[in-house]
């Protein structure tokens, strides 16, 4: 219980605080939530993953954050921007789609992972790791009018 009071409470606190954002004033509304993606193996050694309420997570444990959007409004949206910065307790994790556009400087430039650089302690550049990531956002082409989806990312707590 201890580990979850030191690990859970600050993240659930922070995710509460870094809401995904969206600078744009659309009628689209979005709402996030954490789930705990948990493997179980039953009686006959099956393994089984669930996403459940991340009740005791200790580092290493993988989490899914989300975002759903609904666009309430009758008219269609262009280019709509979600933008979710990453709680410090966790890191993008290893297997998060390739495609993702991302942020390493605290969501001043955005691109794909493999194309960004950070900036070491000595003063030299070196590629960007999945740790480094600050901020995750996907552009929405087009939602139509009641159109709703979800936008997801896996983390895993440092």
């Amino acid at each position: 219980m201890l580990i979850f009071k030191m690990i859970f409470t600050p993240l659930l606190a922070m995710s509460v605080l870094t809401a995904p954002l969206s600078a744009q004033d659309q009628p689209i509304s979005l709402s996030g939530d954490v789930k705990h993606e948990k493997t179980t193996v039953d009686a006959a050694g099956e393994a089984k993953t669930e996403l459940v309420e991340p009740n005791t997570i200790v580092p290493g444990d993988r989490l899914i954050f989300g975002t759903d959007y609904t666009n309430s409004s009758d008219e269609q949206v262009e280019n709509f921007v979600v933008t979710n910065p990453l709680p410090e307790a966790v890191r993008l994790a290893p297997d998060a789609d390739a495609a993702l556009t991302v942020s390493v400087d605290g969501g001043q430039t955005f691109g794909a992972l493999s194309q960004l650089s950070v900036r070491a302690e000595d003063g030299s550049t070196r590629p960007a790791e999945h740790a480094d990531v600050t901020h995750v956002r996907w552009t929405l082409a087009s939602v139509a009018p009641g159109e709703s989806g979800r936008l997801e990312y896996p983390a895993i707590i440092r």
